[in-house]
């Protein structure tokens, strides 16, 4: 007995959707108005460390995480990413600008942009130079 075309496209979608619950999907903590940094460790496992307490916004946060990411380089630090979470979402500063994402190895969905100074600014608000 041949399987219609529609009936063969609904297994091979739930073929692999079922293999991309495979996949490692590490959330990040829902701790309300707490700002986090991350760490990741040797064996792979996350270390989540308060920064702030008590911050109204996402936003908010990635600007406690910028500040702080920017205190290290100028103490000499060698790395210029670092990796923070919200309320359940992670926060990841780097070179281009600041990454949101739902999961640790997840994707990422940029957030802010850096402009040529280095400042932080909504993508599409400053003209191009």
């Amino acid at each position: 007995m041949r399987l219609p075309i529609v009936a063969l496209s609904l297994v091979a979608a739930t073929a692999a959707l079922g293999l991309t619950g495979c996949e490692k999907q590490t959330k990040a903590p829902f701790q309300a108005g707490v700002c986090l940094h991350v760490i990741e460790q040797k064996d792979g496992t996350l270390k989540f460390n308060p920064v702030a307490q008590n911050v109204p916004s996402l936003e908010l946060c990635a600007a406690e995480l910028e500040g702080m990411r920017l205190r290290f380089v100028r103490l000499g630090s060698p790395s210029r990413e670092m990796t923070g979470a919200y309320q359940g979402k992670f926060i990841f500063l780097q070179k281009e600008g600041i990454y949101l994402g739902d999961t640790y190895e997840g994707a990422r969905f940029m957030s802010l942009v850096r402009t040529g100074d280095g400042r932080l600014a909504v993508p599409g608000a400053m003209p191009p130079q």
